[in-house]
């Protein structure tokens, strides 16, 4: 248990007796399971009064071997089992620092931010995967306490683990986390062309180089061209990682 508490922040400690409008959230599992039906994504819930998984889909990427009810009942032991070693003191020190940036926002404005980060989960064999793990606060105690969050695990399309992103819904900026330094860095979000954009929803669409061209009366040499220069400024190396980066950082 002590194990687990490390998860957890004291910016954060939703108390048994935390005031909370319990009437907010309904029947809002219903909606996440509706969710979970419609995407290929792995989604789970946090209850940070419990500490543990209101609830886990049946997407076989993040259960690694076992059923969704077996890693609900885990909760955070799941990650000292199924995260390797030094990726879980790397959750630690994100869940650190997010809840002291999280701590900063104004209540009024918390339920906009999200994070994401990358680490490697063990599969039932023994083989790593690289996944992308987005959070973002669903319920909050009165006094703008994470109480829920919902939890969204993908595929990474990066290389290593790490790549830790706080953006904030309708704004231009994001702030990514060096954990070397403990400092969180302003940026500004990638901004595509209109042409950068069109392309790719096209490719996200599955149409071909030639189709696209036809579509948009330009060679494909030009939809090569604009291919090459988005591939540039997102520093991706093919089509698959352009649409992974696209997805994740909404820029689709």
């Amino acid at each position: 248990m002590e194990e687990i508490n490390r998860f957890f922040n004291d910016k954060n400690n939703v108390r048994n007796d935390a005031e909370i409008d319990r009437s907010q959230i309904g029947e809002y599992l219903e909606a996440v399971k509706a969710f979970s039906r419609l995407t290929y994504q792995s989604l789970y819930v946090i209850d940070y009064q419990t500490r543990g998984f209101d609830y886990v889909s049946e997407n076989p990427l993040f259960l690694c071997g076992k059923s969704s009810e077996e890693v609900k009942e885990m909760g955070y032991a799941f990650y000292f089992q199924n995260v390797k070693p030094e990726d879980v003191e790397l959750l630690i020190k994100i869940n650190e620092a997010g809840f002291n940036f999280y701590d900063k926002i104004p209540v009024d404005e918390r339920k906009l931010y999200s994070i994401s980060y990358d680490f490697n989960l063990i599969n039932g064999k023994k083989n790593m995967v690289l996944v992308n793990h987005k959070l973002t606060p669903m319920f909050l105690t009165e006094d703008g306490k994470i109480w829920k969050a919902l939890c969204i695990v993908s595929l990474s399309s990066n290389t290593s683990a790490g790549n830790i992103v706080i953006s904030r819904e309708g704004s231009e900026n994001l702030w990514k986390y060096n954990p070397e330094t403990d400092l969180w860095l302003k940026n500004e979000k990638v901004k595509l062309s209109q042409r950068e954009s069109e392309i790719l929803s096209l490719y996200a669409s599955g149409l071909t180089i030639n189709e696209i061209a036809e579509k948009i009366f330009i060679s494909a040499d030009t939809v090569k061209f604009h291919r090459k220069k988005l591939f540039e400024k997102i520093g991706v190396n093919n089509i698959t990682e352009a649409l992974a980066y696209a997805k994740a950082n909404k820029l689709l």
